[in-house]
């Protein structure tokens, strides 16, 4: 979601505002028009959020989130307004909402260690966030950064849910030993007319 024109929009009438005498006509009025640059940004954002929950529970049977502590990384210096914008409480409260009313299971798991843990080995490697790739030094397995933290995560669902993930490798399967050919006219479908009629 690209909010860009609607901030710089609300950060041109905020230095407006501040060019204004406080408690004047034209400051009122330009409080005004503030109030509702906040108020738009606010509707696009929740808009875009409950569009993104619904076809999360329209297309999957479970979706999984991590249980962020959104205070406390708002909190820190870095990326604080992104955090803030990213409304990422609220998206999770639609989102329950309508999974409940979906039937799709929504499973929130600990996101402690996502990014650090491999998800071929399970060994926790230390990496800057700065460092886009993952690279296992015990197993050498080697994944984008958000794509092995994403892995981690769904585990953790499946864990949660009762299930195990997938084989990579599909189950060995035996080949028959009766490879004798039959025509297709022998072959009859079960409700075919000829049945019918063989069994009347």
């Amino acid at each position: 979601m690209d909010l860009s024109d609607e901030r710089e929009r609300l950060g041109r009438e905020q230095r407006k505002l501040s060019r204004k005498q406080k408690g004047s006509n034209n400051y009122e009025k330009q409080r005004v028009v503030v109030a509702r640059c906040h108020d738009r940004i606010k509707r696009k954002r929740r808009d875009f959020l409950h569009k993104l929950a619904r076809y999360y529970v329209s297309n999957y049977d479970a979706v999984t989130v991590e249980d962020l502590n959104v205070r406390g990384m708002m909190q820190q210096d870095r990326n604080s307004r992104n955090t803030a914008h990213s409304a990422w409480r609220t998206f999770i409260e639609i989102l329950r909402y309508k999974a409940e009313s979906a039937g799709t299971d929504l499973v929130e798991v600990n996101p402690r260690g996502t990014t650090k843990e491999c998800s071929n080995c399970s060994v926790e490697t230390d990496k800057p966030l700065w460092v886009r790739e993952h690279s296992c030094p015990s197993c050498g397995y080697e994944d984008d950064r958000d794509a092995n933290a994403a892995k981690n995560i769904l585990q953790r669902a499946f864990s949660e849910l009762g299930m195990g993930q997938a084989e990579s490798t599909p189950p060995e399967t035996a080949t028959a030993t009766d490879t004798r050919v039959v025509s297709a006219r022998r072959v009859i479908e079960r409700g075919s007319p000829t049945l019918n009629a063989r069994s009347a």
